[in-house]
This record gives C-alpha cells, structure tokens and sequence, in this order.
C-alpha cells in the first residue's frame, strides 16, 4: 500500500448548532509519528521584505497578530487563529490534478513547485479579518502561484506533495475551500456544522469557484460536458481509496449531529469529537489499543505496519464568540488528545509560553527536503505529551486502555476547572499570560508525575527514534 498523508479532520459548528450560539471550530493535525508541531505567536507587523517560502518567494503584505501550530520545519500553520477571531485548518486530499502531476514528476518534468498548503493556511490568517476575507486571499494566492511541492520531511515532491481543502470560520461565517492545482471551489456553510477530511465533499453545491476549474476538467476528459458539473465526481482521484477519510468524517457528522439534536456542541463535546476512536460503535471502542490500532479514527495513532499516516500531532478547539471584551480560547492539545490535555492560550496576551515554542524554527530552509525529525527536547511541551504517549502504549506493559483511563482521570478535571474560568476572564494581556502559565505549569507537571507513575525517566526519551534526529 502506498503510504499517503491520510491525515486532519477539521469541523465547525455554526451558532445554531452550538450550546453557546458561538461558532465552535475543532481540528486534528495529523503528522508523520515524532513530527514536533509547535504552538507560535506572531505579531501584527507591517509589510516587510518578500517572504522566502518553501519553494517560492512572494510579496509580504500587512499582517495581523495570530498563533498558529506548526510542524517544527515550516513557515506556515496546520491550524491557527488570528485577532479578528478567523480560524483556519487544511487537509490533504487527492485530486486528479495531483495524480498527474505525481506522474510527471516520475518522469522528471514535473510542474514548478509553488505554495504549500500550511503556507495558505498562515497567509490567510495574515492577511483575512473575515472568514470570506481570507478565503479570497488564500484563492488568489493559489490562482497565482499554484501549489506543487512535498510536504513530509525527506520526502521528494511525488511521494511529498498534496493537494489541500481548507475550513475557514469567523464569529459570523464559515467557507470550505477545496482545490486541484491552482484551481478551486468554495462553499459557505449556511448553519448547522459542517465537517472535513482527505476527500473533496463540494458536489453541485459550489458558491464560487475559479474560471478554470469546470473547463479543465471538460478539455480532460474527467466529467461530461451535459451533466451539472460535480466538482468532487470531477476531480477525485479514481485511484486513491478514500474510505480511511469517508468513515472519519462521516463519524464526526455523526457525532456533531447528535450535539446538536441534545441542547447543541460546546467545548467540551468537541474535545470528545476530536478524542474519538469509534467507542460505542459496531467497531468496538473498548478493543482499541493505541499500539497497534486496527483502523483510522478521529484521534490517529501509527500502526506498527505503517498502515497509518501517523499520529495526531496537535489538536485546536476555539469558540469563535463576537464579544469584544471577552478573550478567544484557544485551546491546544500538543500530540494525540486521548492522551493530552486541551491548555489554554490567546492571541489577546501577545505572547506565548517558551515551551510551547520548542523546536523553535532554525530559518535557515523552509524546505522539508533539508530537514531531518527533531530530537526529543525535555523542556519542550509538545515532547512531554509525546512521551505520555509513548509510555501510555508501552507494547511490554499491554495496557493501553488501564493508562489511558488513568490519564483521562487527571486531565479531566484540570479541563473542566479551566473551562469554568475562562467564562469569567477579560481582555487583559496580563492576566491572559498568567492564567496561560498556571494552567500549562499544572499540566505539566501533571504529566511528568504520570510518566514517572507509569516507570518511565521524564528527561529522556520512552521511544529510541525520538532519541536522535532521524529522517521521517
């Protein structure tokens, strides 16, 4: 089996299907296994000197303060929220665009690599102060620059690159962007949620779309000239399987719809969501063993085998509330949320925890060709929970579901502690980087007192890949 980036599941939930009658929006990054994804903060600045990407070199322009999670090497986000309170998360998906250009690629003419998708994710961010603002930002970029390239660390650009679909949500909106090369079609979530995952989901339903989306796939051939153009029968890849994405996002269609029909999603219902590995279903939750998983769930975690993309990397819920002197939660989760913890952070503090940070980009390439999978760090947040994963599905101890209960038992009460106090803070920066660096010191050294319950030295590594860099 070809191993491909099945990966992400990203949803939101508009005011009408929320507890809050606030937009909540969720997603899981998933990421190659020991892929560091760090949270980053960046201010608003003024345009600067052009901006060397991955592959290209674009103009900078005015951007606003934001705080993104990154896989360690790129410049852009998985996942991240701006002042103006737009969320954006992408997904890879598999188009026959892609699969042509992965065929011209093994045949050494390949097309000119342009923009990642993480890159669009934080260029949006940037550049939107409205889900439809970013969402025109993020189109005329791809329209200009396209979008080829790898993606995965030591990858080339065949086995590397993706195309991207995109969830872009505001306090008043959301879009779903879905794209084939530099072409593309949105939609606006009219109410009610709406979820995403490595499969184009637009069909006849299209609000906008680029001039050439329809005519190319006409001139090739790929959908007939007198039918009412489907873009996902149009554009999907015929020989990429899609059940390890169609179950996962029909199982988050079917969690969010019952939310809604029970009084309507809130926070802690979406942490649930994106915590899923189908309990309670024909599947059979309870035999689930994060060592050795038997198929793809919301919460992702490798496969001896390679079966698996990998784990979940991080994981964001924010409610996307309008009011102005109340701050926007984010609430991150570094590595796979069965495990972690959902800490909170805010663009409103203008800063965020050094640890948070760790790996901190080197700069020096934004290429994930030149760079290997970090080492473990003692001091970085995002490898103390990796560790607690490590050590949750010790394969010598066999108790995967024993571990994991006990962690939900502390992690659990700290999350509905927190949640409860974030209700009653304002937008004071002050106040939001201390209440931060109580709840993420408490977090920590919660987790530090399970990996040493469980037998394991909190300073070193649990899993000797982590040990060294090592190419993913």
């Amino acid at each position: 089996m070809i191993q491909r980036p099945w990966s992400c599941d990203t949803f939101v939930a508009s005011a009408d299907a929320t507890r809050s009658g606030a937009t909540i929006f969720g997603k899981n990054s998933d990421r190659p296994a020991g892929e560091a994804q760090p949270l980053r903060h960046s201010p608003a600045r003024v345009a600067g000197a052009p901006l060397q990407l991955a592959y290209v070199t674009i103009a900078d322009a005015d951007a606003y303060a934001h705080v993104g999670s990154a896989p360690f090497w790129c410049w852009g986000y998985e996942i991240g929220v701006n002042e103006h309170r737009v969320a954006i998360g992408n997904e890879a998906v598999f188009t026959r665009t892609w699969a042509t250009a992965v065929a011209a690629e093994g045949a050494g003419h390949g097309p000119q690599p342009g923009l990642l998708g993480m890159e669009l994710v934080r260029l949006g961010l940037e550049r939107g102060a409205t889900a439809q603002q970013a969402l025109t930002v993020m189109t005329r970029l791809l329209e200009r620059y396209g979008q080829w390239g790898s993606a995965i660390v030591g990858k080339d650009h065949g086995p590397g690159a993706y195309d991207n679909a995109y969830l872009i949500a505001d306090p008043t909106e959301a879009w779903i962007l879905e794209t084939a090369g530099s072409d593309w079609a949105a939609r606006r979530v009219r109410g009610g949620s709406y979820a995403i995952s490595n499969e184009l989901s637009i069909r006849t339903d299209s609000d906008l779309m680029s001039d050439g989306l329809r005519r190319r796939a006409l001139d090739a051939g790929w959908y007939p000239a007198e039918r009412t153009f489907d873009v996902a029968d149009a554009y999907t890849d015929p020989g990429t399987p899609l059940q390890v994405s169609h179950i996962r996002r029909r199982r988050a269609d079917e969690l969010l719809q019952i939310a809604a029909a029970n009084g309507g999603l809130d926070v802690p219902q979406a942490f649930g969501i994106l915590r899923d590995h189908l309990e309670g279903t024909f599947l059979g939750g309870p035999t689930f063993d994060a060592s050795r998983p038997d198929f793809l769930t919301l919460c992702m975690h490798e496969h001896p085998s390679g079966f698996t993309w990998g784990n979940t990397a991080a994981s964001l819920v924010v409610e996307l509330h309008a009011d102005p002197d109340r701050p926007v939660a984010l609430w991150w989760c570094p590595a796979t949320p069965c495990t972690g913890i959902y800490v909170p952070y805010f663009v409103e503090s203008g800063r965020l925890p050094d640890n948070v940070q760790r790996p901190a980009p080197t700069a020096a390439s934004w290429d994930p060709r030149n760079h290997h999978a970090a080492a473990y760090d003692p001091v970085s947040s995002w490898w103390r929970w990796q560790q607690l994963l490590d050590v949750a599905k010790d394969p010598t101890a066999r108790d995967f579901a024993g571990r994991a209960a006990a962690i939900r038992r502390e992690f659990d009460v700290l999350e509905r502690q927190w949640l409860s106090a974030v209700a009653d803070l304002t937008v004071d920066p002050d106040r939001l980087t201390a209440f931060t660096d109580d709840c993420l010191g408490l977090a920590t050294r919660t987790a530090t007192e399970l990996i040493e319950r469980f037998g394991a030295d909190a300073h070193r590594a649990v899993d000797h890949r982590w040990a060294k860099p090592v190419t993913v």
